[in-house]
């Protein structure tokens, strides 16, 4: 079938609005971080006025309203919000219109598979951000995607055009957006883990050049949780990926599972995933060292994405790399 360029010709639009809109996002969530210290000095001051604003106001009777106290990082942190919704929006609407192009499910190469990769991990940040008050946290999801996004842009993309023969397979709606949309989940749960180390660490040592940043992190208990109930997400669908992918394989190559490099690292984060909820589950177990394992599944998952797809061959090879 042809391939509609004027939905190709949109999706590209709205991929570059996407990204512009995320760099924006980033931006105000930079200024949303680095002002997290004077926000909490600020709310501080709020509560000691509520508590004295009875016996000593300004003007009897009245306490400063929220917003009027609110400073200005933490405005931005909010307004980063709200364009990073719009930005997922428009990062949705890029992955749908090139598939309406094609007429075929719009995961049939890196480039495509970036974009959707970005769109699951941003979806995960905005359904964490509203259970839990890590919205300071924004700069480094967005910071990954922004970054992925140009990677894709610069180096992955291919213009819009059917699949190769492997692909053509109902398969690839069911197997590759479990995957993509469990390692977007994952990705976001290991950073969460990263920050942890980083929150301890950086805290423990009283001159550590990263003491500024760690301080600006939220608690490592929170970070904690926020990786581990993300993961506890994130593994089974992950696992339903890689099933889905080895009975793909059954009927395309003959076999359930041959070692190809690709699956084997998947297999390698598996089994690291499985420990990291294994050893955060089990006691006597420090919840720092269990977050180590969670930060080296998502190096590994990481390596598989690029490593394998840029540098290695394989059965897999069907990035669409020029």
């Amino acid at each position: 079938m042809p391939v509609n360029t004027t939905l190709a010709q949109y999706s590209d639009y709205a991929f570059a609005s996407a990204f512009a809109i995320y760099v924006l996002a980033l931006v105000l969530s930079t200024f949303d971080f680095a002002g997290t210290s004077v926000r909490r000095q600020v709310a501080a001051d709020a509560r000691a006025m509520v508590d004295v604003g009875a016996s000593a106001p300004d003007a009897p009777g009245r306490i400063p309203a929220a917003d009027s106290i609110r400073p200005q990082s933490e405005r931005a942190g909010r307004a980063a919000v709200a364009v990073t919704l719009v930005a997922l929006a428009l990062n949705v609407a890029a992955i749908v219109l090139r598939g309406m192009a094609t007429d075929r499910w719009p995961l049939g190469n890196l480039y495509e598979y970036a974009l959707f990769l970005c769109a699951a991990t941003v979806a995960c940040w905005l359904v964490a951000v509203r259970r839990y008050p890590i919205r300071n946290l924004t700069v480094f999801v967005l910071a990954p995607v922004v970054v992925l996004l140009f990677i894709a842009a610069a180096v992955m993309y291919n213009d819009a055009a059917p699949v190769v023969p492997a692909l053509r397979s109902y398969w690839i709606a069911i197997h590759v957006t479990i995957i993509v949309s469990a390692c977007g989940i994952l990705t976001f749960a290991g950073t969460s883990s990263l920050l942890q180390v980083i929150a301890v660490h950086g805290r423990d040592s009283a001159r550590s050049p990263i003491t500024w940043f760690a301080n600006r992190l939220p608690s490592a208990e929170l970070l904690d949780r926020v990786a581990y109930r993300t993961t506890i997400v994130g593994f089974p669908l992950y696992t339903v990926g890689v099933i889905c992918g080895a009975i793909w394989a059954e009927a395309a190559w003959g076999r359930f599972w041959g070692w190809d490099p690709k699956e084997t690292v998947s297999f390698i984060a598996w089994v690291l995933y499985a420990a990291y909820l294994h050893a955060r589950a089990t006691s006597g177990w420090g919840t720092l060292r269990a977050s180590w394992i969670n930060v080296a599944a998502l190096a590994t998952t990481l390596f598989n994405m690029f490593a394998i797809n840029f540098v290695v061959s394989g059965l897999h090879s069907y990035a669409g790399l020029n």
